[in-house]
């Protein structure tokens, strides 16, 4: 289990938050059932990536969970759109603990914690339960489950091609360009950089690739990609052999090697 009670918690509650939030986030958050989570993200009129994240409902209310590492607070991008709605933002960070399951298809049952499904990581379930029931939660399920290190957790992250936003994904990036197409609802209403997303799914191509990678040595975030003898891309995570690599759309086909000559081979 990763422990990610760190991770920002911001409630969205009042009788216009669902419809509010729909009209504005990538996610189709209509019919989210209790103890059900949807991936979203928040994007420019442009379509370029400002938030991602995961909506869940938690007892009737939203609850938006995102990693503290990324550019810009989903509360503070959202808090400009409230205007006249019945919608209120309020940040329980510190009210509640976050625990995730990677690759469990539901979480442990304890009381007092709130199954969330799927994942706020990607593949796997989480638990939310109030904050002073923390160090009781981890008493409990240690005799089940090992706490995993956060370099375990991105160990994990990196093998299963999940990409991190500032990181892996920019806010120059589309969806497309960054590996979040499926957090995009392209069957929904209008959001925030929809005609954006749509034009290039329906019309066209992205810039840029995200794809998952091994070698037979160590790879490192950072090291620029070759093809041939031109620079197309660089690492942007990496976690012993395997590693997530941002490439030009057209040169996705690889051959790739790094600038010290290691091959790479994407993986599928």
């Amino acid at each position: 289990m990763a422990d990610l009670s760190s991770w920002s918690k911001i409630a969205a509650s009042g009788a216009d938050a669902t419809t509010w939030l729909d009209a504005l986030v990538t996610a189709d958050l209509e019919g989210i059932p209790e103890g059900g989570a949807r991936h979203s993200l928040l994007l420019s009129p442009t379509g370029s990536v400002r938030a991602d994240f995961t909506v869940a409902n938690l007892d009737g209310d939203l609850l938006l969970l995102q990693e503290p590492s990324q550019p810009r607070s989903i509360l503070d991008l959202l808090s400009p759109y409230v205007l006249s709605s019945d919608v209120r933002l309020a940040d329980r960070s510190d009210d509640l603990a976050l625990l995730a399951f990677p690759g469990l298809a539901k979480p442990p049952d304890v009381p007092g914690a709130t199954p969330s499904i799927p994942s706020c990581i990607g593949r796997g379930a989480d638990l939310i339960a109030p904050a002073i029931d923390h160090d009781r939660l981890l008493s409990a399920l240690s005799h089940e489950f090992a706490l995993a290190a956060d370099d375990d957790v991105e160990a994990w992250r990196v093998s299963a091609g999940i990409p991190r936003f500032g990181q892996d994904v920019t806010d120059e990036d589309l969806p497309q360009e960054g590996g979040l197409e499926a957090a995009v609802s392209f069957g929904k209403g209008c959001f925030l950089g929809q005609e954006a997303v749509a034009k290039v799914r329906n019309l066209g191509h992205p810039r840029r690739a995200l794809l998952l990678v091994d070698a037979d040595a160590p790879l490192r975030q950072g090291d620029q990609i070759f093809n041939e003898e031109a620079p197309i891309g660089a690492i942007t995570s990496a976690s012993g052999n395997i590693a997530i690599a941002k490439v030009r759309w057209k040169a996705r086909e690889g051959p790739f090697r790094t600038g010290a000559g290691t091959e790479l081979r994407v993986r599928t």
